[in-house]
């Protein structure tokens, strides 16, 4: 199940509180996998510090909440730190995602597998955020990590989806994690991609966006080196690595999951009767599934919860489930359960 919990107050006390959600995970699982020891062979390096010193520059109050999420999971800063940066410096973090995005005249759709470490299951969770400053938002929440890299909603009608990119490339720019966080307090599309385009970047994402009121359905690929935005015209699936024709040159992993994911989904697309959810839920590809539950998953993924986002002209309705198929675990109007 997810845990559903309210944060308000100041980036600090926002952190703190995240810290105290994902306290009992961090310690008893995490700082023992191989992830972060893995993630941990940056500390101290030039890369770890410009990054540090770009978000300090650039967002103070993410640097902030991040202070109070080490707070509150009891680890020191730096640690934490460069575990918000795992995919910066990292090909292979266990972060993965599949997502179905249908334009509309009427609104677009945007329905999103959440893949992430089979070790936080059971101790995920929906955070609604109410902020000193910026605005009311609400996100997939996973153990000792900012909101924003996963699926979110916010009170300025934009909605967001977040798919890992594996590239190969490091750079010394801010931390995908802390610029998708930048993301949440945009107050349109516009804003968005000018945040993008005009940061410099570290790792890569694939973002699908939206916002209430409007037709347009964004695919954004961004990386260190470029920054590739697709206004969605056809029913597209995305499985975690660049396919946009300006990004598929640059360096990045692309696993077999991935590949297999992203085949089986174009697949199911072209037919005349598009099921996002039945999609997100096809394991007719058992080695590579969409929907991943598998102990022994080839990329150490799991499904942690599946959204289905409706965006609508006056309000964004989405509902997030714990398995396509299953009865919705959280009904949403914007930020709010209903």
């Amino acid at each position: 199940m997810l845990a559903s919990l309210e944060l308000s107050g100041t980036p600090f006390q926002l952190g703190q509180a995240l810290g105290r959600f994902g306290a009992e995970a961090a310690n008893t699982y995490l700082v023992n996998s191989e992830a972060w020891e893995t993630v941990m062979a940056w500390r101290g390096t030039d890369v770890a510090a410009q990054m540090q010193l770009l978000t300090a520059q650039h967002f103070p109050r993410t640097l902030d909440e991040l202070r109070g999420l080490a707070e509150g999971l009891q680890l020191p800063f730096d640690d934490v730190f460069l575990w918000n940066c795992r995919g910066d410096v990292w090909a292979m973090p266990p972060d993965g995602c599949t997502t179905v995005l249908l334009p509309s005249a009427n609104g677009p759709r945007i329905t999103h597998n959440e893949d992430g470490d089979p070790g936080f299951a059971g101790f995920c969770g929906i955070g609604m955020f109410r902020p000193d400053e910026g605005p009311a938002f609400a996100s997939f929440l996973y153990p000792a990590s900012i909101p924003g890299h996963t699926f979110a909603v916010t009170q300025n009608g934009l909605a967001m989806t977040v798919n890992n990119l594996r590239s190969r490339q490091v750079s010394a720019g801010l931390p995908r994690m802390v610029i998708t966080r930048a993301l949440l307090e945009q107050r349109t599309l516009e804003e968005a991609v000018t945040l993008l385009e005009n940061t410099p970047r570290a790792g890569g994402f694939h973002l699908s966006m939206a916002q209430r009121g409007r037709a347009d359905l964004l695919s954004i690929e961004f990386n260190a080196q470029a920054v590739s935005v697709l206004q969605v015209q056809q029913p597209a699936l995305h499985a975690n690595h660049a396919i946009h024709p300006a990004m598929q040159s640059l360096p990045q992993v692309i696993t077999e999951s991935s590949r297999h994911r992203q085949e089986r989904g174009d697949a199911l697309l072209n037919t005349d009767d598009i099921d996002p959810m039945a999609i997100l839920a096809d394991q007719s590809d058992r080695p590579f599934p969409i929907y991943r539950n598998a102990a022994d998953d080839s990329d150490n993924e799991n499904t942690m919860a599946t959204a289905d986002i409706h965006i609508e002209e006056d309000h964004i309705r989405w509902r997030v489930y714990e398995k396509p198929g299953q009865a919705p675990l959280l009904n949403m109007v914007d930020g709010q359960p209903v």
